[in-house]
């Protein structure tokens, strides 16, 4: 069972949507001025909360919850 979207922080939205325009590890650390070990975790949590399988995964279900858009893209 998924959960749901409310369940992710703001944090996670924000890893979720930087990840979704291909953006890297060390990218999303310097974007949002935390480690790329913080970054890591944060994907650790998305995975887990949204039981995707990889970062594929991640992307299909910001689309399919509109945490992103594809003209976001």
């Amino acid at each position: 069972m998924r959960f749901a979207t409310d369940d992710l922080t703001n944090r996670e939205r924000e890893v979720l949507q930087l990840l979704c325009q291909q953006f890297n590890t060390q990218e999303i650390a310097d974007k949002l001025f935390i480690s790329p070990r913080t970054v890591e975790g944060h994907r650790n949590n998305l995975l887990l909360k949204t039981e995707s399988r990889n970062i594929a995964g991640l992307v299909v279900y910001a689309i399919q919850n509109k945490i992103v858009t594809l003209e976001g893209l």
